[in-house]
């Protein structure tokens, strides 16, 4: 007998979000104090959670070297033992670079790809790219979600497209970013956030860092909430990545309760959580030496722009 065509994807219904009551939660669980110990623990996960990241027009193979060495070694000049990061992610022609300068480390290498920032491009050629730099040695992807077809509620498209991004990632993680700046309403990032996990991400990504608002507590929190939904309905854990604008030590370190506070403990590594910036470690490491010196000791941590 012939089969029937697959049906048409239709997101499933999900909970409105009190925007109000959003803001509230998100501001509480930022307010809660962390003792010392607990800071000095979240301060060192938060480094091996990092997304080291340059995406700039300007970027050279000499400048992913240098980010590659501090991925490899953040604090070279302190005797303390720092983690590594998790990740540097690099525009797709320095993926090689990338992937030769981290060596045998257990960092990962990301690429942007799908046309980043903004997706628009025919979706062959997304998915092409998104195969040149899994074959290029990347190991994560971060692909764009089509805004446009989502603000136009075009949902079975979103789907599909993004499942085919997931398709060519082949056995590599895909990170799907929402573009949350974009999106207008809360509900619609929970709706987002719903279709890119059906349609296979391994991690949903707040931003682009290229759009402002970029990640926010209370986007950050609609966003946990969907993923804490999705795994108790179908056992498949997904990963969290807010990114753009987190500069600091502290709010990173709030963004950590979050995610303890919504997912629990096992969300908790760099395996289902990371952070996208660049000049937020050089404030980890100035915060960890602060907590066991009482003091700054030097301003030897230099900007990698």
């Amino acid at each position: 007998m012939p089969q029937s065509p697959p049906a048409a994807y239709r997101p499933p219904q999900v909970p409105p979000v009190d925007e109000v009551a959003a803001r509230e939660r998100a501001s509480r669980l930022a307010s809660r104090s962390i003792k010392t110990e607990a800071k000095v623990e979240g301060l060192k996960r938060l480094i091996a959670m990092l997304d080291l990241t340059t995406l700039e027009g300007a970027d050279t193979p000499g400048k992913v070297k240098s980010l590659c060495q501090k991925a490899r070694t953040p604090d070279p000049g302190s005797d303390q033992d720092h983690p590594s990061v998790g990740a540097v992610c690099v525009y797709p022609p320095m993926v090689p670079v990338a992937r030769e300068h981290v060596g045998d480390t257990d960092i990962q290498v990301a690429s942007v790809a799908s046309y980043f920032p903004s997706g628009q491009a025919a979706l062959e050629e997304r998915v092409a790219e998104v195969e040149r730099v899994r074959d290029a040695g990347a190991d994560e992807i971060d692909v764009v979600i089509n805004r446009n077809a989502f603000l136009a509620g075009e949902y079975e498209r979103v789907h599909r497209e993004v499942g085919a991004l997931a398709d060519a990632s082949g056995e590599k993680h895909l990170k799907v970013i929402l573009e949350t700046g974009e999106l207008e309403t809360y509900d619609a990032v929970r709706l987002a956030s719903r279709i890119a996990m059906d349609a296979g991400a391994d991690f949903i990504k707040t931003s682009t860092g290229k759009v402002t608002p970029a990640a926010t507590m209370p986007v950050t929190l609609v966003m946990l909430e969907a993923i804490r939904d999705y795994y108790r309905e179908t056992g498949r854990p997904v990963g969290m990545k807010p990114a753009g604008g987190i500069r600091k030590a502290k709010p990173a370190l709030r963004y950590l309760v979050m995610v303890k506070e919504v997912l629990g403990d096992a969300w908790l590594t760099p395996e289902r959580f990371r952070i996208g910036a660049s000049s937020l470690l050089n404030d980890l490491l100035l915060q960890l030496e602060k907590e066991r010196h009482g003091r700054y000791h030097s301003k030897r941590y230099l900007s990698l722009g």
